[in-house]
């Protein structure tokens, strides 16, 4: 018999001084049942990073043909993609010719800088790719910070984030290892 979701309660605070958002979500979460704390956890501050009233989250490892995360325009069209982990070159490219905006969010520490090094080369041509690096202890904090139903505060300030709950505070840098083109 196959295992069914988790379902987790999240109220997320944002506070983004970078973009000037600030904005609580309250958000039902589906922990998928091969989907560990840290990576529920770094889904829950990639949505923190790109907080809109649109950004939704999607069924994620549930389907291959979506990301984690997406905003979709009024007319249905896909603004942004954000997918977490160590995607595939083809994954990375379907993505970006789908999507107006793709960022992907890799954690992991080694794996993801041998992944990065492998198809780093091939994303150049990727003007609307963003790759993001979260350090492994930074994500191994986070992950400690999940619970069933979590309160989650996450302030942002000079590209800089803290993410606390109850009486827990992880700070987090996230490396650019590649930006949208300008």
């Amino acid at each position: 018999m196959a295992q069914k979701a988790t379902i987790y309660k999240v109220e997320l605070s944002v506070s983004d001084m970078d973009r000037n958002y600030y904005e609580t979500h309250k958000l039902t979460v589906a922990k998928h049942p091969s989907e560990t704390d840290e990576r529920l956890m770094v889904r829950l501050v990639a949505f923190a990073l790109n907080a809109t009233e649109q950004l939704e989250l999607t069924k994620g490892l549930s389907t291959d043909d979506e990301p984690d995360i997406w905003q979709k325009s009024l007319s249905d069209e896909l603004e942004l993609w954000v997918a977490l982990g160590l995607p595939s070159e083809k994954v990375v490219r379907q993505s970006c010719g789908k999507s107006d905006r793709v960022i992907v969010y890799c954690y992991g520490g080694r794996p993801a800088e041998v992944w990065w090094d492998k198809i780093k080369n091939s994303t150049t041509r990727f003007d609307n790719l963003s790759v993001i690096n979260f350090s492994e202890k930074e994500t191994i904090d986070l992950a400690k910070l999940a619970g069933r139903s979590m309160r989650l505060q996450v302030n942002i300030q000079d590209e800089e984030v803290m993410v606390s709950a109850d009486d827990s505070i992880v700070y987090m840098t996230p490396l650019k290892w590649k930006t949208i083109a300008s």
